[in-house]
Order: C-alpha cells, then sequence, then structure tokens
C-alpha cells in the first residue's frame, strides 16, 4: 500500500564554493549532525506534451537513500506537496498511474529526465535531540532524456531544507534567516524537475508567450469554464485518496459547469454543450450516492447528540447506524470504477476539446458589460419567478415542492453571479452574496423536509420492532420548526437579492 507524507520544504540557490552557516544559532536549534553523503538517481516521467510538469506534479522512480522507489508528488501551497511513495519496481505501480490518469488520460509515459545527486545531508536537532529539518547540499547533474533539448545537460548545486514531520514550520523561518545573512538567496525554480526542463529546453525567439487578459464576454465564460475543467481534473486525485470535502468539490465543480453552459448558451453552442451538460448531471449524480447520505446522518446525529439524555428513549443510536448503512451504496467503491471507466475518460476528453476548440457563437464577440449582465439577470428572472410561485404557496407538502425548485434557481443564478464577477466587479459580487443568502435559506429548508422524510421512517421502524418513538417524533418536530423558521426568514432575504437597484448596478 502506497505511503503518503506531507512534505514543507525550502530551496535556496549555491555554488561548489558554499557553505553552510553556523545553524545552531538559528532559534530552537541546539546543534547540527552530519549525516553523509548520499548518492541519488531519479527519472522523471512524464506525457510526451508534459502534462504533469505543467500542472507542477512529479513523477519519479528512484535509486539510492532510505525511500528509493515510485513517487508521485502533489503540489498543495507554495513550498508544501504531498508526496506518496510506492517501493521500487521495474513498472509504474498501478496505485499510482491511478492518480495520474485524469492528467494523462490514454496519452504514453514516459522518462524525460534523470537527474544524478549527490547529497550531503545535515540534521538540524533541538536540544532534546528531536528532530527538527533536515537540510541538504545537493550537487545535481541533469540530462534531457526526452523532447526539446534532449541529449543536453545541466548541472547546479542547491540548498534544500526539509522540516521534520510535525515539525513547526518557525524553524524554517529561522532557518532562512541564517541562510540570508550569509549571503543565500531562495531557488529561482520550485523544484530540481522545474529546473532541470527550464535549463534544457531550448529558448525560443520572443520567448514565451504571454497569456492575454479576457476582452470580450466570450473570454470571460472561457475563462471561467475551463476554471472548473481544470478543477475537476485537480481534484481526481484528491477523490481517489479520500481526502476531506473532495468529492463535494469536484461535485459542485460539474454543476457549476453545468451551469455555465445553461447561463452563457447565447455565447457557448447548445448543440456542443447541452451533450456535455447530460454527461456532468451524470457525474455530480454518482459522485452525489453517499454524499447527499452523509450529510443526512450528519444532521440527524448531531441533532441526537444534543438531546438530553432522558429524551433518548430507546436504542436510537444503534437504529441510527443501521438505517444509514442499509441506505449507503458503497460508493467509495463505485466512485473508483467510475473514475476507472471509459465514460468519464470520455467526458474529460470532450472538455478538453471544448476548451481548446471552443463554439462560440456571435454574441461571445460582445463586451462583457453588455452580454454578461443580461445572461445573469436572465437567470436571476426564472428565480423570480419560482420564488414568487414558492410564496403564494400555504405552507405544506406543494410549498415544500416549490420551495425545492427555487433552490434550484438560486443556485443557478448565484453561480452565474460568481462568473461574470471578474468581469462585472462588485456588482456582480453582491449579486452573487445576497442569492447565496436565499440559497442558503432554502437550502436549510430543504435539508429539514428530507430529514423530516427520514425520521418518519425511522419511527415507523422502531414502532414496528416494539420499540418507542418518542425521540424520533421529538426529533420530527425539531425539523418541522427549523422549516417554519426558513420560512418566516425567506421574505425579508428575497426581499434583499430582488432589490432593484442590486440588478440596475449590474447593468453599468
Amino acid at each position: 500500500m502506497a505511503d503518503t507524507k506531507r512534505e514543507i520544504e525550502r530551496k535556496y540557490e549555491a555554488t561548489e564554493d558554499t557553505r553552510l552557516p553556523d545553524l545552531t544559532r538559528a532559534a530552537g536549534v541546539g546543534r547540527v549532525a552530519p549525516r553523509g553523503r548520499t548518492e541519488l538517481d531519479a527519472v522523471y516521467w512524464d506525457t510526451a506534451d508534459l502534462r504533469l510538469a505543467a500542472d507542477s506534479l512529479t513523477l519519479r522512480r528512484r535509486t539510492g537513500g532510505d525511500d528509493e522507489g515510485w513517487h508521485v508528488k502533489f503540489p498543495v501551497a507554495l513550498g508544501v506537496r504531498d508526496e506518496i511513495h510506492e517501493p521500487l519496481s521495474d513498472t509504474l505501480p498501478p496505485s499510482l498511474a491511478a492518480l495520474l490518469r485524469s492528467r494523462v488520460r490514454q496519452a504514453e509515459i514516459a522518462p524525460v529526465v534523470r537527474l544524478l545527486s549527490s547529497r550531503d545531508v545535515h540534521h538540524l536537532l533541538a536540544d532534546d535531540g528531536t528532530l527538527l529539518a533536515e537540510v541538504s547540499v545537493d550537487t545535481v547533474l541533469a540530462e534531457r532524456l526526452a523532447g526539446e533539448g534532449s541529449g543536453t545537460s545541466a548541472a547546479w548545486t542547491e540548498i534544500e531544507v526539509e522540516l521534520a514531520d510535525d515539525g513547526d514550520p518557525a524553524v524554517l523561518d529561522a532557518v532562512e534567516k541564517r541562510l540570508r545573512k550569509a549571503g543565500i538567496r531562495p531557488a529561482q525554480s520550485a523544484s530540481k524537475l522545474a529546473r532541470a526542463l527550464g535549463e534544457t529546453t531550448p529558448e525560443r525567439d520572443g520567448g514565451k508567450p504571454g497569456k492575454d487578459a479576457p476582452q470580450t464576454a466570450g473570454d470571460h465564460v472561457l475563462a471561467y469554464v475551463r476554471e472548473q475543467i481544470a478543477t475537476i481534473v485537480r481534484l481526481d486525485p484528491a477523490v481517489r485518496r479520500d481526502l476531506p470535502d473532495s468529492v463535494h468539490k469536484m461535485r459542485v465543480a460539474t454543476r457549476r459547469l453545468r451551469s455555465a453552459f445553461k447561463t452563457h448558451r447565447k455565447i457557448l453552442d447548445r448543440e456542443v454543450t447541452d451533450p456535455l451538460g447530460a454527461e456532468l448531471k451524470w457525474l455530480a449524480a454518482e459522485l452525489g450516492l453517499d454524499r447527499d447520505q452523509e450529510v443526512l446522518d450528519e444532521r440527524i446525529g448531531s441533532r441526537v447528540e444534543a438531546l438530553p439524555a432522558p429524551l433518548t428513549l430507546g436504542p436510537v443510536r444503534g437504529r441510527l447506524r443501521a438505517w444509514s448503512a442499509a441506505r449507503r451504496t458503497g460508493s467509495r467503491r463505485r466512485i473508483i470504477d467510475v473514475l476507472d471507466g471509459q465514460r468519464y475518460l470520455d467526458l474529460l476528453d470532450a472538455l478538453d476539446a471544448l476548451s481548446a476548440e471552443p463554439p462560440l457563437r456571435p454574441a461571445a464577440r460582445k463586451a462583457p458589460g453588455k452580454a454578461l449582465p443580461r445572461a445573469v439577470l436572465k437567470d436571476y428572472e426564472k428565480l423570480a419567478r419560482r420564488m414568487d410561485h414558492a410564496l403564494e404557496h400555504p405552507p405544506g407538502p406543494e410549498r415544500d415542492t416549490a420551495m425545492h425548485e427555487a433552490r434550484k434557481a438560486a443556485k443557478r443564478a448565484r453561480y452565474a453571479g460568481e462568473s461574470a464577477r471578474p468581469a462585472l466587479g462588485k456588482p456582480a459580487k453582491r449579486f452573487a452574496k445576497r442569492v447565496k443568502a436565499v440559497q442558503t435559506v432554502l437550502g436549510d429548508h430543504q435539508d429539514s423536509v428530507v430529514a423530516r422524510e427520514a425520521l418518519r421512517t425511522l419511527a415507523i421502524q422502531a414502532h414496528a420492532a416494539g420499540e418507542t418513538a418518542f425521540t424520533w417524533g421529538l426529533l420530527y418536530g425539531q425539523e418541522e420548526a427549523v422549516a417554519e423558521a426558513r420560512e418566516r426568514e425567506l421574505p425579508e432575504v428575497w426581499a434583499r437579492a430582488s432589490d432593484p437597484v442590486l440588478r440596475a448596478d449590474l447593468k453599468h
């Protein structure tokens, strides 16, 4: 099974003549323990068009050192990466290949760079001997194995300071202070691979082309669409690793993208986006199989835990666990099967094709100040109709259904405002914020509707088993009170979101 560690490190420029300063003068460092020199041989793999490097991912097979084997590194933040390790083998382990599938797809991966590093290691220890950080002076020889610059090489020396597991990042600040005083500056490249690729790729006349700032309405819509596509691809490995909230975030990205296709149908051709929207709906449904049950479990479970003991009658917690287990689909395995399936890979390819050759309509050439407010306000008008329909109903099942439909319209209007924010600025931000408040009230109301149905089922099951249904009825009453509170709150929240000034600002 793959091992995962959080790597927090900083890199610094050096030369063969660079000497480490006295790091015992860094705050918290008691002594420096030399650990000797290690010879490392690492081969980095990628696609021919360097898809992994483009996303700051690294895949390597390394021999030498304590952790020789296969490694995949995912960026988390500046200087922070998650490193996933599998034992040394001749071929890429399937577990690592799966983590790269959303980027690689059907493309072949092969060696692109070889790095030979002679590493002089020092451990920074606290007074009590606790390991604080590892400092390495690396003499590196890089050889380009494929692509532009194949056969060329580069050499350099650098210093790495890696925080120990569960270490205090303040140690890195203290060490950097000492290094800077010695004239040692942070490295320009984020990784050895990035530097190797940069120094072995031939320069082209005119340098690298820069990205043009969005000008037209189509430019802004495409920027938003591409952002959501990139988010889906980026979250794929996180979902596979079962990282917290990753499924929810990926599901939201699919919904944002599908909503953008609907909102901006005057800009992107529906003949292309409608089939993609249907596939995104399928993906969101697959991702949500257990997510909705998880949310419901948390809602009911928190209410059970908040009850005083005298009001918790019968095997309430046990029945809740059994009911939840029976409703879960085992979707952890199902989600992985979906991500490994051809239908999902075909969807990613189709989204890439749309991004590369967008099906723009004539309205895409218009100024964003004209086309985008019109699209946002059209979604608002749909929301307004559904809100009027919901508010005219007396409390009851029909009103519950109408409020649920209004919730979906509010979500789409909110996403529309968010997609227009880069072009329209504060008016779009205010609009999205007010509509989000409406969505929140409607969402809590709908969650209460779902919870009440679940509590009614639990009460029936308890009664049939000869248990008291008292606690389930009590919780049902609490959820009724929540729904009534949201219904009372809704008109005021909607009034703020439907302020004519808010809509007028979008047009200016």
